[in-house]
């Protein structure tokens, strides 16, 4: 039987025929929306309307802090996924390993991200929320990765949302927008994309997008893209060893062992991370009169990856060495109901939406022979003839000598998220002193994951294929492949059921108060079991091959309750216009959850058990913000300025020499942050426009409350937190006979940070500046862009990690060079 992660290397691309059958015979466009060219001499500054407050809103009347990046600025600056958009963001921070694997922190709450090899079966929820639309696809360490295409906007919204978006949104809000069908009239648009990036491979890419109104009542819309970004990391010729020097708790007593040595030769390839997003947007929105319509929505997308994002510095500049093939492929659908319409002055919204996702990944994991604790077991020959007759082991096992066998070792994984969301709400803003928005919400998540973990020497030393524990609910019930050493066969649930509601009283025309509360409740549950092949141990010493999560540890078939209401109460002045202040105090949170390892004895007496779940960890944020247009809208500055208290920050560890085998999470450490953020747009000419926005962000532990995980000492500063970053772009246009000319030049800074909380691994990443640039040619209906990216080719350390136990670091794209072709009909 041919295993998983053979099948997974020869997958066809699923979405391949239905992005080409889309695009066949469209014409060359520019993109989702028609630009009028008198837009680019406008002497006003764009006015974006945003939806953060659950209703329709001018962004600079809405008192919370919050920054929206337009369909159009979002297509002119080519930020194509979330790694793109977090350079204009920077308030925002990402640890990410490549496409689908990052975990998203805002305001500086960032802590040690989990492996994403152990995001399904025991990452906790990220503390930042992301939305589609209006349904939260937030995932442990695989939050879902859009392709920005046909977008009307990006809303971040910085700081606890907690009352209006619920659980996760605890630092903040991330909030995609699409475009829906118009009715008024046709549209139809393609682009063309080539880049080359130096060091590395050429990208490409086309999309397309139709509008078209059926009759007075009925439009239809469909978008799609397929996107191929080229590698730019090599997989160079390497050799691996076990080595009782690096990791001695293992290998203590192989000294005199021999010692089978791998290499590489057979994966090498250079540029060997190119990445391909394809994925299309169907949509039908039908008005039943003037005051009701509903919008039917499917998205699809699916993410093909080879290699990894991440670079060794050990084997150079862009270059790792690996020894087991590293593939990724993630793919969603999310199919979406909206009915919204008015009760004479009540604005009624229903949104339904169903998200179905898979995910599967293989990844080198040779690098764990470095800090296993039980590596030598799985891997070497025994010398004590004792174990023919008490283990029933082969006596072609016993040798005088150990040898030590091949030490490939690999991860094959799969992830499945079902989610069914409800929300239903109501806006009324009849009365003249009161505003209020309120509503129900419901939420249904569950994820199945399947981790297989393969050890190339584990069949000839006699391990055989088990089945999951046969009293655990099982995802696969049958035996894992010949290799398979140990595998998780998990299914974890989350339901969450709430109310809500904002009021904002109107004390006078220039004075606003609001009250907001949410109250929630959440049932969090694990179910399955963590399993060991067996081995020499079987039937014998360790009958336990494994964890059955209803039955070990403190387990039980029964959900962790969780339920609580958090507040935000807000304070606005208009002293003007268009000019706000406003004082904000709200909260947030994220649930918490059950630990696989509860109950295990700690392997060093030092060090306290790991407890069976661990609790939320709760955020308090004080605010004062400025939101301000001057010189009659030529000039745009918002700021604000916050202090958060973070108390029982969640954090996790994997600790197998001193605590347990199991990765965990414990409830560790307080914090305080406090910062200070801005963003000006300003008008010097009719055809110059200047934008900037930067962070500061000063960062401590202010309490250990860890028992088993070993921090950074109080005072120290949180990780993957630039104490500033910044950005400043200059965009110029210009009139040539018929011709705009369009040049825009930005520049991204951010300095040094530590990449981790945990003390051992706690490392300074570089500061960084990055520049890009671009200029255009329009002629009517015809748009001809060139641009580079990372015009110095810097190597910005992103993300320092040793997720795969030897030190990786994310780096951005290297210089690009690209050049877009777009046409309008």
């Amino acid at each position: 039987m041919q295993p998983q992660w053979a099948k997974l290397l020869v997958k066809p691309s699923y979405l391949a025929q239905v992005v080409s059958s889309v695009l066949t015979g469209l014409p060359v466009s520019v993109i989702a929306q028609v630009v009028d060219s008198t837009q680019l001499v406008s002497s006003d500054i764009e006015v974006i309307q945003v939806t953060s407050s659950k209703r329709v809103q001018n962004m600079q009347t809405v008192p919370v802090a919050l920054q929206a990046l337009s369909g159009r600025t979002v297509s002119e600056l080519n930020l194509a996924n979330l790694d793109a958009l977090n350079l204009y963001l920077p308030n925002v921070a990402i640890a990410a390993r490549g496409p689908g694997q990052a975990d998203i922190f805002m305001r500086g709450m960032a802590i040690q991200p989990i492996a994403v090899m152990l995001a399904g079966a025991q990452g906790s929820m990220p503390n930042v929320a992301v939305y589609l639309d209006e349904q939260p696809v937030t995932a442990p360490g695989r939050n879902i990765d859009l392709y920005t295409h046909d977008l009307a906007r990006v809303e971040v919204l910085a700081g606890p949302q907690g009352t209006l978006f619920g659980a996760s949104a605890q630092a903040g809000t991330v909030r995609y927008i699409t475009n829906k069908p118009s009715r008024f009239r046709f549209e139809a648009s393609t682009s063309l994309d080539f880049a080359h990036t130096k060091q590395g491979d050429n990208s490409h890419s086309l999309q397309a997008m139709l509008n078209f109104p059926v009759g007075d009542d009925l439009a239809l819309r469909l978008s799609a893209y397929t996107v191929s970004q080229g590698g730019y990391i090599d997989n160079q010729y390497g050799e691996f060893t076990l080595d009782p020097a690096i990791n001695p708790n293992s290998l203590v007593n192989l000294n005199d062992a021999s010692y089978q040595t791998i290499n590489n030769q057979h994966l090498i390839k250079d540029d060997f991370n190119q990445s391909v997003y394809q994925g299309f947007r169907l949509s039908g929105k039908y008005w039943l009169n003037d005051d009701w319509q509903i919008l039917l929505q499917h998205n699809a997308q699916q993410i093909e990856a080879d290699g990894v994002f991440d670079m060794d510095p050990e084997v150079g500049d862009l270059a790792v060495g690996r020894f087991f093939p590293d593939k990724l492929e993630d793919e969603f659908n999310q199919t979406s109901l909206t009915l919204e319409g008015r009760i004479d002055q009540l604005e009624v919204l229903y949104a339904g939406s169903m998200l179905e996702r898979e995910v599967n990944q293989l990844i080198d994991y040779t690098g764990y022979n470095n800090s296993g604790a039980y590596i030598a077991y799985y891997t070497c020959t025994y010398n004590n003839p004792n174990y023919i007759v008490n283990y029933n082991i082969p006596a072609s096992l016993i040798t005088e000598q150990r040898q030590c066998k091949d030490p490939t070792k690999g991860f094959v994984g799969k992830q499945m998220h079902d989610k069914t969301t409800h929300e239903l709400r109501f806006v009324y803003d009849a009365n003249p002193y009161l505003d209020s928005v309120f509503g129900l919400y419901l939420d249904d998540f569950e994820l199945a994951t399947l981790d297989d973990y393969v050890y190339l020497a584990a069949p000839e030393l006699g391990f055989a294929a088990n089945a999951p524990i046969s009293s655990a609910k099982s995802i696969n019930p049958h035996p894992r492949a010949a290799g398979v050493t140990f595998f998780n066969d998990i299914t974890r649930r989350e339901k969450q059921q709430a109310l809500f509601a904002e009021l904002s009283f109107n004390l006078s025309e220039q004075v606003t108060a609001t009250l907001g509360a949410r109250k929630y409740k959440i049932e969090t549950d694990i179910s399955g079991s963590s399993n060991f092949a067996d081995g020499i141990f079987q039937g014998s010493v360790n009958t336990d091959r494994g964890r059955d999560y209803d039955v070990s540890g403190g387990h039980s078939d029964k959900p962790l309750k969780q339920s609580d209401t958090i507040y935000k109460v807000n304070l606005s002045y208009n002293w003007q216009q268009d000019k706000l202040v406003y004082a904000t105090y709200s909260e947030g949170f994220r649930p918490g959850g059950f630990n696989r390892g509860g109950g295990i004895q700690s392997t060093n007496p030092e060090f306290a058990d790991v407890a069976t779940t661990y609790n939320t960890d709760d955020v308090k944020n004080y605010e004062l913000g400025l939101k301000s247009t001057w010189l009659d809208n030529k000039l745009r500055f918002n700021a604000n300025a916050y202090h958060i208290k973070w108390q029982n920050m969640q954090v996790s560890r994997f600790d197998p020499q001193n605590v347990s085998i199991l990765t965990f999470i414990e409830n560790a450490a307080d914090s305080r942050i406090n910062g200070l953020e801005g963003d000006i747009i300003w008008q010097l000419t009719p055809s110059w426009r200047l934008f900037a926005a930067a962070s500061f962000i000063d960062s401590k532990l202010t309490e250990l409350k860890a028992q088993a995980i070993e921090l950074a000492p109080v005072g120290s500063e949180l990780p993957l937190t630039p104490n500033f970053q910044g950005n400043i772009r200059s965009h110029y246009n210009w009139k040539i006979n018929k011709y705009w000319l369009d040049w825009q030049l930005s520049l991204v800074y951010s300095q040094s940070a530590w990449s981790s909380l945990v003390a051992e691994q706690r490392e300074l990443q570089d500061s960084y500046q990055i520049i890009n640039t671009s200029i255009s040619l329009e002629l009517n209906k015809w748009l001809l862009q060139l641009y580079i990216n990372n015009l110095t080719d810097e190597r910005a350390e992103l993300f320092i990690n040793d997720q795969d136990d030897i030190k990786r670091v994310t780096v951005n794209r290297p210089q690009t060079f690209g050049i877009k072709l777009k046409y309008t009909y």
